[in-house]
């Protein structure tokens, strides 16, 4: 074996390891559900951890730390806020797949970059039009993020024109032009646009953006 090979390997399963372990279990506690963490010992688990459960608007009843060296599990006890325990299938694989997307050894390197964040309907070739727009603009993508779900997709992408785009005129160009190739022939209203400066946890803000889609398109569609 080529000592590169040895060295992907190695690499893998140190990500495999240090990749947190999650369980959401509703057959223990008969008031609140327990989010379990198991994972490597590092800086911020806890407090990602903690903000994710706080992005859903959970309520944290009791929390047990308990560590072992380099490692570590958390307890969280969690209701909903009416005191209820979680029983919504979307929001239990939120949290699991939140937490176990994690990765300590990424390197974000979105510094100095500008995030667009774009939901809508998802269709053939929207993608590629999306980068046509982009790039008639003058935009250099870096990085691209894309999420489908029942035919809707969700993208966040990192782009740049030479330095971070903070002109105001170029970005109200930019959201219009990308709306408009949203909305398509159907002219369907639900999407959403925005324009920011990049985020630090890609994985975790595309599930954020699925996951408020969900109440969104039925506002669109009762509407």
């Amino acid at each position: 074996m080529e000592w590169h090979t040895c060295l992907d390997e190695y690499e893998k399963l140190v990500i495999r390891m240090s990749t947190p372990r999650v369980v959401v279990d509703n057959g223990v506690c008969p008031t609140a559900t327990l989010v379990k963490v198991d994972s490597a010992r590092r800086h911020g688990i806890l407090l990602d951890t903690v903000q994710v459960l706080t992005d859903l608007n959970l309520s944290i009843k009791k929390a047990y730390v308990s560590s072992d060296g380099q490692w570590f599990m958390d307890v969280f006890h969690v209701t909903d806020l009416n005191g209820n325990k979680l029983t919504d299938e979307s929001v239990i694989s939120y949290i699991e797949q939140s937490l176990e997307t994690t990765d300590p050894y990424r390197s974000h390197g979105f510094d100095g970059l500008t995030a667009l964040e774009l939901i809508g309907t998802d269709r053939v070739g929207l993608l590629s039009e999306v980068f046509a727009v982009l790039a008639d603009l003058q935009c250099n993508v870096v990085d691209a993020k894309v999420w489908t779900h029942n035919g809707r997709i969700s993208a966040l992408i990192y782009v740049e024109d030479g330095s971070p785009i903070e002109d105001s005129q170029q970005i109200h160009r930019i959201e219009a032009r990308l709306r408009n190739l949203l909305k398509g022939d159907n002219n369907i209203r639900c999407t959403k646009i925005s324009v920011s400066m990049a985020v630090p946890h890609t994985e975790r803000r595309l599930h954020q953006m699925m996951f408020a889609d969900r109440d969104y398109e039925r506002a669109c569609f009762a509407a």
